[in-house]
């Protein structure tokens, strides 16, 4: 099993910025990816950013140019710096980390990022 531990969520204004971080415990051998997904009120979950094994980065096209995502999915460690937020970023980010090994998501908790305008 993998548990997953994300902090650094909070109110901030429009165009501020904050860093998010998930740390890894547990099986954490075998962890392909790592990434951050996000919910808001009555949307799904959708894929904000991700770190994939040998260098892959993915994000949604709404967050390009404004987050950054880092971190080393050998450690089992994902950060997520957000910058020039907008209260459509309003949302419970979650992380999340596959395990190649088992073929299964693991999902943190969620912390919940408010966009004031």
């Amino acid at each position: 099993q993998v548990q997953l531990e994300e902090s650094g969520g909070g109110l901030v204004q429009s165009g501020g910025s904050l860093r998010l971080s998930c740390a890894a415990s547990g099986s954490i051998l075998g962890i392909y990816s790592m990434g951050w997904y996000r919910q808001a009120p009555g949307k799904q979950r959708e894929l904000v950013a991700q770190n994939v094994n040998w260098g892959s980065t993915n994000y949604a096209d709404s967050v390009k140019g404004r987050f950054t995502i880092s971190g080393d999915n050998a450690k089992g460690t994902v950060y997520l710096q957000m910058n020039s937020l907008k209260p459509e970023d309003t949302a419970v980010y979650y992380c999340k980390a596959h395990s190649m090994i088992r073929n299964t998501d693991y999902w943190g908790k969620g912390t919940l990022v408010t966009v004031s305008s």
